[in-house]
């Protein structure tokens, strides 16, 4: 078993250097993709991959989204012969005080998806914060469970095999929409997943690259998608889910 973090990068430098040194503390190689940032955040961390022998930087050439770079990461990783990627968000939101946590249990564990279930602080804007609830209900309808506690907070462990298996069969969101499907695709693999409850902050000086317009007109649309997928999939899935409930 070899792991290592994925980093997906659209122009976060602030504080990102002292991030990365967090990281740097548990030893593990550390791929960073540059989606697309802008000259200086592109040269920042050009010089920070430069000083710190165990980052790998990745670029795409314009921006494509934080899924599309979640997915070269984990591409990567695989091909490089790790076993896991535990993906860390770039604009400082996860406790990194966690990841001893999530790869124990990954450790213990090797075939499961480790994935957090944020416990937000006041920080969180109230339109987010509700805003997940509509995320939360239609993902109980696509998997016909409660048993995906979130879909949608960025801080997993992958098994990358499984990963591979399914990106190999099917095109993955390539923006806000990456998070939520991957995590119900996988669950139709029968991907074992396991929810740590951990802290989720919105830091003052932080910024969010959601777009309101698109990134909803996105994430209705894969709902669709996920939905009909579920409706061919729902003899398999009341099985699956009976089998458990009878256990």
């Amino acid at each position: 078993m070899s792991y290592c973090f994925i980093i997906p990068n659209y122009n976060h430098i602030h504080n990102f250097s002292s991030f990365i040194n967090k990281l740097i503390q548990y030893k593990l190689p550390i791929i960073v993709i540059n989606d697309g940032s802008d000259t200086n955040t592109e040269l920042a961390l050009r010089t920070l991959a430069t000083e710190q022998p165990s980052i790998t930087l990745l670029h795409h050439q314009r921006n494509l989204g934080k899924g599309a770079a979640v997915q070269t990461g984990l591409s990567y990783a695989y091909q490089q012969g790790f076993s896991h990627a535990l993906q860390v968000d770039a604009d400082g939101q996860h406790d990194l005080n966690d990841i001893d946590t999530f790869i124990n249990l990954s450790k213990a564990s090797p075939l499961t998806l480790i994935s957090g279930t944020p416990m937000y602080d006041e920080s969180i804007p109230k339109h987010r914060y509700f805003a997940r609830y509509i995320t939360h209900v239609w993902v109980y309808i696509e998997t016909l469970s409660l048993q995906v506690k979130d879909s949608m907070c960025g801080f997993r462990v992958y098994p990358l095999a499984a990963y591979n298996i399914l990106s190999d069969k099917v095109a993955l969101g390539n923006r806000m929409d990456f998070d939520t499907e991957v995590l119900v695709r996988l669950y139709w693999q029968n991907c074992p997943i396991t929810f740590v409850p951990t802290k989720v902050i919105y830091p003052e000086d932080g910024s969010s690259h959601f777009r309101p317009l698109e990134d909803n007109i996105r994430i209705s649309w894969m709902h669709t998608r996920l939905f009909f997928g579920m409706l061919i999939r729902s003899p398999a899935l009341l099985y699956k889910n009976i089998k458990r409930w009878l256990s």
